[in-house]
């Protein structure tokens, strides 16, 4: 496969030169939903450096490890879900994160997490009176 040296986009005759595929390989793979392309306004393909990363991993499927398209499909929405896993569980890392700051500042002074505000002195009781009194 050869690499990519600038960026931009790249109409369909010299994506399927970079990657020595036909064109009509390149049709199919986006009839079967496994590559979007970009459109002019003229109805011309455009792919992006996006695009041709996608385009180098199903190549890869294809003809490092036999997976036909329809693997490739299932391979590629797997990844998708597993991407936006990883995404949810960032999120979830960070609101954990936040609530266990918020809480713990808030357990460094009692009176902003107490549901009923403490008294700052207690009264203290002398000793000698209570032994007095016992007698």
């Amino acid at each position: 496969m050869t690499k990519r040296k600038s960026k931009g986009a790249y109409m369909i005759s010299a994506v399927a030169e970079m990657y020595e595929i036909h064109p009509q390989t390149l049709r199919l793979y986006e009839r079967e939903g496994l590559l979007k392309p970009s459109r002019t306004e003229g109805n011309t393909r455009l792919y992006t450096d996006e695009d041709l990363l996608r385009l180098e991993f199903i190549l890869s499927l294809a003809r490092d490890l036999g997976v036909n398209i329809s693997g490739i499909a299932i391979i590629l929405q797997m990844r998708e879900r597993m991407e936006e896993m990883q995404h949810q569980i960032q999120e979830f890392v960070q609101y954990i994160q936040h609530e266990v700051i918020a809480r713990a500042s808030a357990a460094a002074d009692p009176s902003k997490g107490a549901i009923v505000p403490l008294r700052r002195t207690l009264p203290t009781v002398d000793a000698s009176r209570r032994k007095d009194s016992a007698k």
